[in-house]
């Protein structure tokens, strides 16, 4: 708001009194001049406003009001912002300029001109604009399928910003109505990834921040590849699942769990595993399987080592084979990190 000070009356010249006798209450009390109406002004917050005020003569008694008092009477400046100062570039202009506006000097100016006739006054309106600014964002979230999913992205500007919601997917899926929160009920695996919130007016450029879902979900089996080799050949199987958490492997032979160890070497990375048997013989053929487990479940799929000739290589099946007990071992000795 743009302060002002009020000098000791016994100091200010008559002619400055004589208007402020005018201006009791900040507006003429009498023969008004309301037919100019209110001009309105637009400016960006940080911006210089220039409300444009002229007069009719270089006699004519004026002043520069707002809500709150005087800002200048005649070229006394009686308010102590330094930001405000008037603005003559003709000898009949008497113009106000307020640089780095803000939003605490919108609201009504009053130019108030006494001339020989009759007091006139001129009034202007100015409004401040501000830029979208994303003040407060929800942070990285990491939770289980299934669940339901608060995001809220907050802003200020003026005019009010308009938020939009937008999942960073390939399809780019931009979600219906303009709303601080996004709710996903039932979150999926597929609704995993970054939300972009998008708080937007007329001003500036749109302001833009990020938030990343994580979803976490129990293992898939979604590769399974059999192999067929001769004894003596070095042989491998594979299997790929997917999981959130990053799912732990595990090989077994019949009911037996298989370590590396005795020319067979296993190989975890990531969602990928290999059983790898450095030199295949006889007691080698047969069925294996590989269970993948994370902290929200197991699941398992049966590959095979045959006989070349046999024409029984196959991409592998899921397979419900192993024991319970077995797969119920497995998510224990993940959760108890044996």
């Amino acid at each position: 708001m743009v302060g002002r000070a009020q000098p000791d009356r016994k100091q200010l010249p008559l002619v400055l009194l004589r208007l402020l006798c005018l201006l009791p209450t900040g507006l003429p009390v009498r023969s008004v001049d309301y037919t100019r109406g209110t001009d309105n002004i637009t400016v960006r917050q940080g911006d210089t406003a220039i409300l444009r005020c002229y007069i009719e003569d270089r006699s004519s008694k004026v002043a520069w009001l707002n809500r709150s008092g005087i800002i200048f009477a005649g070229t006394d400046k009686w308010s102590l912002d330094p930001r405000v100062e008037l603005e003559r570039q003709t000898p009949l202009e008497y113009s106000l300029r307020i640089q780095k506006v803000d939003v605490y000097d919108e609201g009504s100016y009053t130019c108030s001109v006494q001339t020989q006739h009759q007091p006139k006054t001129s009034q202007v309106y100015l409004i401040v604009q501000v830029p979208p600014k994303i003040s407060n964002i929800s942070s990285d979230i990491t939770v289980n399928e299934g669940s339901n999913v608060t995001l809220v992205c907050m802003a200020n500007g003026r005019p009010e910003p308009v938020i939009t919601w937008r999942h960073l997917t390939p399809t780019g899926k931009e979600f219906e109505g303009e709303e601080e929160y996004l709710e996903i009920l039932g979150i999926t695996r597929e609704q995993s990834g970054k939300y972009e919130c998008k708080a937007a007016n007329e001003v500036s450029s749109a302001d833009v921040k990020q938030v990343r879902v994580i979803v976490n979900y129990p293992p898939t089996i979604t590769e399974s590849k059999s192999n067929e080799a001769a004894t003596g050949r070095q042989v491998s199987l594979k299997c790929e699942a997917s999981a959130v958490p990053t799912p732990d492997f595990e090989w077994y032979r019949e009911d037996t769990r298989i370590n590396s160890a005795n020319g067979l070497e296993i190989k975890s990375t990531g969602t990928e595993s290999s059983l790898t048997v450095a030199n295949v013989t006889e007691e080698h053929y047969g069925n294996y399987t590989c269970v993948a487990v994370n902290k929200l479940g197991v699941t398992n799929a049966s590959l095979y080592l045959y006989r070349p000739g046999t024409g029984r290589v196959d991409n592998g099946s899921m397979s419900l084979a192993v024991p319970l007990w077995l797969l119920a071992a497995s998510l224990l000795c993940l959760l108890s990190k044996c």
